[in-house]
């Protein structure tokens, strides 16, 4: 990662205690502790470890297989069976991306823990006070943002705040927290952390956009108000007028520039992961990018839904339609977009929907990159936030910014009628605004819509030429507890299952 410029050093020292997850993670010794985390150099390398966990499975790839195919914006595509359940919300305790998760998120959990833990104890001149509460910060946002991660799967969870010093069952056996509980924690570290960091660290974007900022805090923090169980508008509103009068002057930019491949750390994105390529690289690309670009035949990821192509065409909005979805033809059978007879052995190619966010495959190691925030997104929660003041014109006339950077019209009569139509306005203009960006369930699930979206969602199986049943219910909407998890920590309680 770029961080590696201004970070010193690798994740090796952390990875001594970071295993797959932390009811496996090896006790922390008072001689290691006394040894790794003496000097300056020592505790940024401990920081990028944390960093690097946007690296792991969950961010790369995972988070979008919870958010949007699990929702009604793409398919599973591809073959695999895991991500199958996902698309047809049959996600079961055993899934090997659920367990995947659960653990890459509690391994960078566990990393930032031994860094807010250490920091303070760190007796090298080089590391001054003002980089100590930086890097404190920037461990307590990232925890934040993990947590933020867990509670929005699966609900009420381990709060696991201290680095583990012992494997004794009554030590790793930890019973979950409410979800109330864990979205307090999460607020708590994140205005800890807006308080500690600087909204720029100087002029250079590869550092702004790279590292945790006082704006990242504040955007996390309102959103963490907003999507709690008992939402919090005015708080929100508050965090989200940090996040718009902060000094690193965040600013709309052409929407396909966001997605090109050629404006990293731009002035609309808050935060996001920084890829290198190669070894440095994202691999997700590769997964869905079609075989023109990709260089490969087979089967893709990540399709777009019917549904979601129709919702652009509604709209007439070709601007994100561009960025976000591409057709090409294809030989393989598409159960959604195309299908031929089996026993045709010359079959017509079919035109198929490919997820078009990420441009660039580059054999596995892209440098295409997922924000972390943007400006938009934050832009959309404020609307959201003041129709539910009922501050609808106001409300509008942010959605009308959104609206008129992709060419559209402003918000017609009929759709901002009521507050009530206000609030489904929002939410499809946060669809074709930040589709395949792993924001649609969590928008779904905000709203108390997941259920009513899932269960009157039509799509049609091109195999049998029948609907597709969701069957989805309340017991679906959060994960379930991994197996694994459930199997070795006592005093763990599942999920409803459905």
């Amino acid at each position: 990662m770029k961080l590696r410029k201004y970070i010193i050093g690798a994740l090796t020292l952390v990875s001594v205690w970071s295993c797959n997850d932390f009811l496996d993670l090896k006790p922390i010794s008072e001689e290691t502790t006394a040894t790794a985390y003496n000097t300056a150099s020592q505790m940024e390398a401990a920081l990028t470890g944390v960093y690097e966990s946007f690296q792991s499975d969950a961010y790369v790839w995972n988070n979008i297989m919870f958010q949007d195919i699990r929702s009604d914006n793409h398919y599973a595509g591809g073959d695999n069976p895991s991500i199958f359940e996902m698309d047809l919300l049959k996600v079961t305790a055993t899934n090997d991306k659920v367990y995947q998760s659960w653990s890459n998120i509690y391994n960078a959990i566990l990393k930032a823990n031994i860094v807010i833990e250490r920091v303070d104890a760190v007796s090298d001149p080089l590391l001054t006070d003002e980089r100590k509460a930086e890097i404190k910060g920037e461990a307590l946002f990232l925890r934040a943002y993990h947590y933020y991660n867990l509670v929005n799967l699966f609900g009420g969870v381990p709060l696991v705040l201290e680095a583990t010093k012992s494997t004794a069952p009554e030590d790793v056996n930890i019973a979950r927290s409410t979800a109330e509980v864990v979205f307090d924690q999460i607020i708590s570290d994140a205005i800890t952390a807006a308080e500690a960091l600087p909204e720029i660290y100087g002029d250079d974007a590869t550092v702004n956009k790279a590292r945790a900022t006082a704006g990242a805090a504040h955007a996390l923090a309102a959103k963490a108000y907003l999507q709690k169980p008992s939402p919090d508008f005015t708080k929100a509103l508050e965090h989200i007028a940090k996040v718009e009068g902060s000094a690193a002057n965040y600013t709309l930019i052409d929407y396909a520039h966001l997605f090109d491949g050629n404006h990293y750390n731009n002035a609309e994105s808050i935060l996001e992961i920084q890829y290198l390529g190669g070894d440095e690289g994202n691999w997700g690309p590769q997964m869905l990018l079609p075989p023109s670009i990709s260089g490969d035949t087979w089967r893709k990821f990540v399709t777009p839904s019917n549904d979601l192509v129709k919702a652009y065409d509604e709209q007439g909005d070709e601007i994100r339609k561009n960025s976000t979805v591409l057709f090409e033809q294809v030989s393989w059978i598409d159960e959604y977009w195309g299908i031929v007879e089996p026993s045709d052995d010359n079959p017509t190619p079919n035109n198929v929907a490919f997820g078009y966010k990420w441009k660039n495959a580059m054999g596995w190691g892209s440098t295409d990159r997922q924000y972390i925030f943007r400006l938009a997104d934050i832009i959309l929660l404020k609307a959201e936030a003041l129709n539910e003041s009922n501050q609808l014109e106001a409300a509008v006339s942010e959605i009308n910014r959104i609206r008129a950077r992709v060419n559209l019209d402003p918000l017609s009569d009929a759709q901002k009628s009521s507050k009530e139509v206000l609030r489904n306005t929002i939410l499809k203009e946060r669809r074709l605004e930040l589709a395949q960006e792993a924001q649609r369930w969590d928008d779904l699930v905000r709203l108390n819509k997941v259920v009513s979206v899932m269960n009157e969602l039509q799509e049609i199986d091109l195999r049998t030429n029948t609907p597709v049943n969701y069957n989805m219910t309340e017991a679906k909407v959060l994960l379930p507890i991994p197996q694994q998890e459930l199997d070795r920590n006592s005093a763990l309680d599942p999920n409803p299952s459905n």
